[in-house]
């Protein structure tokens, strides 16, 4: 069974992070531009599987580099 014990810096971490995919995720719906419709999705999706805040950030700052390396890149 899965254990929901969190703690504050946690939820603000998912809170922050889904905001910013949410935000990702209608702009490339809107825009029709699949980077960020699936960086979107992803940063939506990744922190029900990550334990802590300092890793949620981290994995999500790494996702939006990517992102941005892509998109510089010509996608």
């Amino acid at each position: 069974m899965l254990a929901l014990d969190f703690t504050t810096s946690e939820l603000l971490a998912s809170l922050a992070v889904g905001s910013v995919g949410m935000g990702l995720f209608l702009y490339g719906k809107r825009q029709s531009r699949a980077p960020q419709l699936a960086t979107g999705i992803v940063l939506m999706l990744f922190p029900y599987f990550v334990p802590s805040a300092g890793w949620m950030l981290g994995i999500g700052g790494g996702i939006i580099l990517g992102l941005w390396l892509t998109v510089r890149g010509g996608a």
